[in-house]
């Protein structure tokens, strides 16, 4: 999760429904040279964060070669159009940590850590943006995590701060008092949002993505971080594969969610 651009821009369903699309884990290096393209297009020309990439053209850190990353390619084009990563606990170790590590002290995770895998830079093509792409994607995160075991999905949900910060205010409120996390799992932002210095804005939607997070059973951990880099407010999301909703594990794996130990329950 720690950065999503899937819900800026315009939307074209129909183009996309006409598209056949595939959804993978890369598994050569120019695949993941693809993906970094895809987020350097979003998040620095789009969106314009600053990117602190040693490569032009690509966003890269040195969390990428630690990672799973899960593609989605339209297969009448040969174009990556959406990609998520995923780290693993074994992939934190090599990476020195967790992402969410670099926003947060996550000290009273640490139970948590050998169980958990980590989302992040979800990213699609402008053109593709009419949910189909990000349905693909959550289908294969959902298989990943049921083929692998993991019991806990984590990751940092962002909120633009391009308004002067009002949405962030008013949504990061608003998450923390409707679905907050059990008090053991609260984590504390490195460099904090000022959430009370900023005047929320009472009509500020909740961005699709983490609308998304919510339905399927995630709790937010606490207060949102500042990334700067960036340009938003970031929420650390904690999600239970056993608050995941079954009928979406039956959906997104129906052959590994019955064979998974303990089964689900709805949220």
């Amino acid at each position: 999760m720690d950065h999503e651009a899937v819900t800026y821009g315009e939307y074209s369903p129909t183009r996309v429904r006409e598209q056949p699309l595939t959804c993978g884990i890369a598994r050569h290096p120019d695949e993941i040279v693809e993906a970094q393209q895809l987020r350097f297009r979003v998040f620095g020309t789009e969106l314009g964060a600053t990117l602190d990439t040693a490569t032009p053209g690509r966003d890269e850190d040195r969390f990428d070669p630690h990672c799973d990353h899960l593609l989605v390619r339209d297969t009448s084009t040969g174009r990556v159009v959406g990609t998520y990563r995923l780290l693993s606990p074994d992939g934190a170790a090599r990476a020195g940590g967790f992402y969410a590590d670099t926003e947060f002290d996550l000290s009273r995770l640490a139970a948590l850590r050998a169980s958990t895998v980590e989302l992040g830079r979800a990213c699609i093509d402008p053109s593709y943006r009419d949910g189909t792409v990000l349905t693909r994607l959550w289908s294969g995160v959902t298989r990943y995590v049921l083929e692998h075991g993991f019991d806990y999905l984590m990751g940092c949900a962002s909120i633009p701060v391009g308004d002067g910060g009002r949405t962030a205010a008013a949504v990061c409120d608003r998450l923390r008092h409707e679905q907050p996390s059990p008090p053991a799992w609260r984590v504390v932002p490195h460099r904090p949002f000022p959430l009370r210095a900023v005047p929320p804005d009472p009509d500020a939607p909740i961005p699709p993505l983490v609308r998304g997070y919510l339905r399927l059973g995630a709790y937010v951990c606490g207060d949102p971080a500042w990334d700067q880099s960036f340009g938003t407010a970031d929420l650390l999301l904690l999600l239970p594969v056993a608050r995941m909703d079954v009928r979406w594990l039956r959906r997104c794996g129906r052959d590994t969610y019955r064979g998974r130990r303990g089964g689900a329950r709805a949220a």
